[in-house]
This record gives structure tokens, C-alpha cells and sequence, in this order.
């Protein structure tokens, strides 16, 4: 009886032990989780050595000082069915991540991602200098933590979280991120209320927004036990095996939520991972809602990660001719470059990046522009310099400065490619901008505004015959008496608005602009010619000024 006893209190010991392993690590229980199989493994050696110790405890007491090294051995025969179990379930794991790895199957994890050939002023669109997204990841977390360093009720028991999930909102690209508990002792004194707010940024703007909730968040990264957003996950679908991130949106009504991509496996065991359903999980009520890829809301933005579809995109491109070619001979081995940037297009958001030959030179034989809600890939074939070159050839322009680029944003300046990037003091603050021309990029335009800077980069154009007819490069121009004038500060900048006579069009001249802040001599009555182009928002942009 006392036996039976000691074998069952052992028992329940591995099993606590296996227990809190699990709510610590939180596998998967899917034999497509790496993380299932190591829990597997853990409980079987576990069992395994507790059995082996309780044997050999029990031979050390019968025989004393007698006890040897056979005796030991003896034991571990014991447990020999533990033993093989375990060699076999680890045999059973590495083979099945061999089996799944592109080394024998090249051509699947090829064909995972399908890419579609584009034409690039067709599909990007030329934006207004009033919408570009003006703030990387960085500068919005200056922004983020400078504003909640202004929010004397919450500053002193929360921070702001790092992710920073880029998205579009209201058709407007704004950056998003939950605050987080300060510490565990933080934690303790406020996870009965929850999180109470998060921060919005618009990246064209920079306006930079703590948004209070009404009802705190509760499920969140920053949670210690069951409401941690992970183990929230894990206990509703135990069978789920998530991506490595989720993501932090808003819907269109502002209302927190963690878009859950749900890892599918394509090839083998492990390997060719794409993603086959998404939860949507409310982060006040920790309600979630499951739904199919294709079938995801149209407010959501994130469904696959940058650093997955760069994945996928360079098996598609190294792995074309096999997997022994992408290492050795490398024909027709194409890669993404070692960075990437967002682009809004259509309510989406696409991940950016350019596309180079795996031997490594400086240059570019296109890019691709990859939906993160939808997979969809589209190819673009314009060669030109890699944006580590072209942001080197922009830092070489401020090179007196020390001023360093930011990653570039690929945008459509007169039907041409253009790297545009900011320019960042020793601080991180943003000091300049500049624009780059993909093809050329020895061809850079530098200015203090984005409007000055699109100004330089469209002259810059026209004087080397670039710019195309009809493109917004090519400026209207008017003549005539000024018939009123008028001063306005619009976002901490002056500008002056201008009426002609017999015109019924309003010229905005913004005075940051050093070369248009001549402007301040003029007055009603005197004679001016505006060189112009016509802004979305209807009023005339003007690029430049005579008398």
C-alpha cells in the first residue's frame, strides 16, 4: 500500500511539473507544433527519470554499500520502454522537420507565393505630399513616449508599448499602440481596471493622440496570467498554433482589438507556412471571433507579417532551380534586400521591398509590393540602386551635417520610382527630407519641407528631361494684380493665401519654404507671377513666385 502510494504521489508530481511547463511555454497540442513535440519529450524523460531514481533509491536501500554501477545500469533496463519511447518520439520529430525542410522540397515552398508581374505607374498612384507617411517606426515611438510623458494621470504607471502596428485608419495611415503595465507591481495595482488608452499617430500629420477608453483594455502582451493576450488564446483553442506575431489594430470605430493569424502548414510537418484562419480577439472584452483568410474583415490590415511574406517571396526567388542551386551554382537566384517599408494602397496595406541578385552587389532588378491582409504579390521590373545605396547617396548630400536617412518609402513622383526618406539628427529627430531617384540615384533632392523637397526633385527631373507631359511635375502658371491676401498658420507653419484678380482659384504659399518667403513683401495691388500645382483638397499649391 505504501508503494502504491509513493508511485501515485510521484506520479502527480511529473504531472504538476508537466502542467507548469505547459502554462509557462503554452504549446500547441497539434503534432504540427514544434513546441508540442519538446512538451512531449519533456514529459516522457521526465517520467522516465523519476522512475529510474525511485528503481535505483529502492536497490540502494536492499543492498547498502553494495550498491554499484550494475546496479544502476540494472535500473535504467527498467526503464527501457521509457527509453525507446523517447528515442523513438525524438526520431519520429527530427525526421518529420527533415522531410519538411526545402532541402527535399525545393519546389513546393516555391510555389507557396504566387507573383504576379505589374506595371508600376499603372498600379502607384501619385501621392499629394500632404499624405505621405512622414514618421518611421522610431520617430513614432519619440512621438509616442513624448506624449504620454505629457499624461501627468497615467504616466507614472503605464508605458507605451514598442510595436507601433502601422495601418490604415479612415483612409488615413496612422500608427497604433496599446500601453502597457510599467511593472509587475504596476500590474498588481491596476489589471482590475485594465489599460485604459492607447496611442494613435498620424504618420502625414504627426498628430500623436492618447485616446482613452471608456472600458480598459484587459487582455493585452503585458498581462501576467490568464488574461495575458497568448495564454487568453491558447486556453480558447488549444489546438491552434499561432503565428509569431499579433498584431494590435483599431477598427473604424476605434475599438481596440489582436488580429491572431493562425499558422497553416503546407509541406510536411513544419514546414511550408503560410496562414489559414485569423482570430479576432476584442482587447477589452477578450471576445474573439474566427474567420478563414479570405474571409477577414476589410478593416483589418495584418494578417501576414513582413518577415513571413519576405520569406515566402525568397523561396519563390532562390529556389527556382532546387535547393542545392540557391546555395551552390545560385542561377536565377533572386532575394529581397535587407529591409522594408509600408505602402497604402486601396484601404491595404502592402509590405515594400526591393529586389536584388543573391550575390550580393548594389543594385536592384526590381521590387515587389506584398498585401499583408491577402498574400497578393505583384512584381515591378525597374533596376536601379538598392536603398542602403540610395540612402548613403542621400546622407552624402548632408554629409556636413552627420544627419543620417531613415529606411526609404517608395513612391510615384511624376510617373517615376522614387526613394523618399527623412533625414534624422543624433537625437532621432527629423531635420530634413529627401528624395532619390531608384534608377538614377545619383540624383537627390534635399529640403526642409516635404513640399520644398518634392519641389527640387521635380526640377531635378524636368532639367534632365524625366518628367513626362502631363505629370504633376509639369506646373501651372498664373499672372495677375493680387486682389486679397491673407496670413494663416497651419500646423505651426505661415501661409499665405492668395487671391488674383479675374481668378477664381486660391494660391496657398507656404512661407517654410525659403524660397517663397519673399511673399511677405507683397500686398494687395502689386503684380506677381505663381508657378503652381492644383492639391487635392482643390486649392493651388504654389511652387515658386516672381514679381
Amino acid at each position: 500500500m505504501k508503494g502504491t502510494m509513493k508511485k501515485a504521489t510521484i506520479l502527480v508530481l511529473a504531472l504538476l511539473a508537466t502542467g507548469i511547463y505547459y502554462y509557462v511555454t503554452i504549446p500547441a497540442v497539434n503534432i504540427h507544433s514544434v513546441g508540442f513535440w519538446q512538451c512531449l519529450l519533456v514529459l516522457i524523460a521526465a517520467l522516465t527519470g523519476v522512475y529510474v531514481l525511485v528503481k535505483s533509491r529502492k536497490a540502494f536501500q536492499e543492498k547498502g554499500k553494495n550498491f554499484g554501477i550494475r546496479d544502476l545500469i540494472g535500473s535504467l533496463k527498467v526503464a527501457k520502454a521509457g527509453i525507446l519511447l523517447f528515442l523513438i518520439t525524438a526520431a519520429v520529430f527530427l525526421i518529420g522537420a527533415v522531410l519538411s525542410s526545402p532541402v527535399v522540397n525545393a519546389s513546393k515552398y516555391q510555389k507557396l507565393l504566387t507573383v504576379e508581374n505589374s506595371d508600376f505607374s499603372k498600379d502607384i498612384k501619385e501621392v499629394s505630399y500632404h499624405a505621405i507617411p512622414l514618421l518611421d517606426k522610431n520617430s513614432a515611438e519619440l512621438l509616442g513616449n513624448r506624449k504620454m510623458g505629457s499624461m501627468v494621470d497615467m504616466v507614472s504607471q503605464f508605458e507605451v508599448s514598442s510595436e507601433y502596428t502601422q495601418i490604415n485608419y479612415q483612409d488615413t495611415p496612422v500608427r497604433v499602440a496599446p500601453l502597457v503595465y510599467a511593472s509587475p507591481i504596476k500590474w498588481l495595482m491596476n489589471q482590475s481596471s485594465g489599460i485604459p488608452a492607447y496611442i494613435r499617430i498620424d504618420m502625414a500629420t504627426q498628430n500623436t493622440e492618447c485616446v482613452k477608453l471608456s472600458a480598459g483594455i484587459r487582455y493585452s502582451e503585458s498581462e501576467l496570467f490568464n488574461r495575458n493576450i497568448y495564454r487568453h488564446l491558447r486556453f480558447r483553442y488549444p489546438t491552434y498554433i499561432f503565428d509569431d506575431q499579433i498584431f494590435f489594430e483599431i477598427d473604424d470605430e476605434g475599438t481596440p482589438y489582436w488580429v491572431c493569424p493562425v499558422k497553416k502548414f503546407n509541406i510536411g510537418l513544419f514546414g511550408g507556412q503560410t496562414i489559414g484562419q485569423v482570430i479576432l480577439c476584442n482587447a477589452i472584452t477578450g471576445d474573439c471571433e474566427e474567420y478563414d483568410v479570405s474571409d477577414v474583415p476589410n478593416w483589418v490590415d495584418k494578417v501576414y507579417s513582413a518577415e513571413l511574406l519576405t520569406r515566402l517571396y525568397n523561396y519563390y526567388g532562390t529556389l527556382k532551380h532546387g535547393y542545392f542551386n540557391s546555395i551552390l551554382g545560385q542561377k536565377d537566384c533572386l532575394q529581397a534586400t535587407n529591409g522594408y517599408n509600408y505602402i497604402a494602397l486601396e484601404d491595404d496595406v502592402w509590405v515594400y521591398t526591393g529586389i536584388t541578385s543573391v550575390s550580393g552587389d548594389q543594385s536592384n532588378v526590381g521590387f515587389v509590393l506584398m498585401n499583408q491582409r491577402t498574400m497578393e504579390t505583384k512584381f515591378y521590373t525597374v533596376e536601379g540602386a538598392i536603398e542602403d545605396s540610395a540612402m548613403s547617396s542621400a546622407e552624402g548630400q548632408v554629409q556636413n551635417l552627420g544627419y543620417r536617412a531613415s529606411f526609404p518609402l517608395l513612391l510615384n513622383i511624376s510617373g517615376e520610382p522614387t526613394y523618399f526618406m527623412a533625414l534624422k539628427d543624433g537625437a532621432g529627430l527629423v531635420k530634413k527630407y529627401a528624395m532619390v531617384n531608384v534608377q538614377k540615384y545619383q540624383w537627390v533632392a534635399i529640403g526642409d519641407t516635404v513640399q520644398e523637397c518634392e519641389k527640387s526633385y521635380v526640377k531635378l527631373l524636368t532639367t534632365n528631361g524625366i518628367t513626362k507631359s502631363g505629370a504633376s511635375g509639369v506646373f501651372e502658371t498664373a499672372s495677375g494684380k493680387i486682389a486679397s491676401i491673407a496670413p494663416v498658420v497651419v500646423e505651426g507653419n505661415t501661409h499665405y493665401y492668395i487671391c488674383l484678380e479675374n481668378s477664381d482659384e486660391i494660391f496657398d504659399v507656404n512661407v517654410a519654404d525659403v524660397t517663397l518667403v519673399s511673399i511677405v513683401k507683397y500686398a494687395v495691388g502689386d503684380s506677381v507671377t505663381l508657378e503652381y500645382e492644383m492639391a487635392e483638397n482643390g486649392i493651388c499649391t504654389v511652387m515658386s513666385l516672381e514679381p
